[in-house]
């Protein structure tokens, strides 16, 4: 290894975004990247538990890691690769227009671009979200269930095969609500992609 890689993390004490550690490299420590590996459901790619992962997502969306999104992405890529989909087109699950605006990005949207660019495949913005309502990580469990049906709506008509992607899938509400616009906008088959998920086994309902 380049002996002068993580110097200026050494230098001003950076900490994995991923653990909390000391980073002696850019971005993130060992450990958290010897995690990070692309696993495989019938229809999902992600790179692992929420409860191993969950501070990257935040990192991103709270503290714009951009960069950590574009590595994350890459990442994420490598899955798809791998499930060989034979993908027309990649998007993103929709944030609200504030929120977008207040943080500068979509973080889901910064994974699924740099995704798209590393498997050269368009990336669009096919959804828009429609309903107001309080973020998802401010609610109960019940409450994130209870999601309206009707939260995202097409904004334009596409075909084939596509990969709706996510920063992360806890209850699976979120995702399949929007995997449900994105068929009602004439995907043919819908596959996912997130960072982390909650529990694998309730990914096996979107298996469709």
């Amino acid at each position: 290894m380049n002996p002068l890689l993580g110097w200026w993390e050494q230098l001003t004490g950076a900490r994995c975004p991923g653990c909390g550690a000391p980073l002696s490299q850019p971005l993130l420590c060992s450990s958290c990247r010897a995690a990070l590996v692309p696993r495989h459901l019938p229809h999902f790619v992600y790179l692992g538990d929420y409860k191993r992962l969950g501070r990257l997502p935040k990192a991103i969306k709270y503290q714009g890691q951009r960069r950590l999104a574009h590595y994350l992405g890459e990442l994420l890529a490598l899955g798809v690769r791998q499930a060989e989909w034979g993908l027309d087109g990649v998007t993103a699950v929709p944030t609200l227009p504030h929120r977008q605006l207040r943080r500068g990005y979509n973080q889901a949207e910064l994974l699924a671009q740099a995704l798209a660019q590393t498997l050269k495949v368009p990336y669009q913005r096919v959804l828009r979200r429609t309903s107001w309502e309080t973020s998802q990580t401010q609610k109960t469990l019940r409450q994130r269930l209870q999601l309206a049906e009707t939260t995202f709506q097409p904004a334009r008509r596409v075909k084939g095969l596509w990969l709706l992607v996510d920063d992360v899938v806890t209850t699976g509400a979120t995702f399949e609500r929007a995997r449900k616009a994105l068929l009602e906008a004439g995907a043919a088959k819908v596959y996912g992609a997130a960072i982390a998920v909650k529990s694998p086994h309730d990914l096996s309902r979107y298996s469709l």
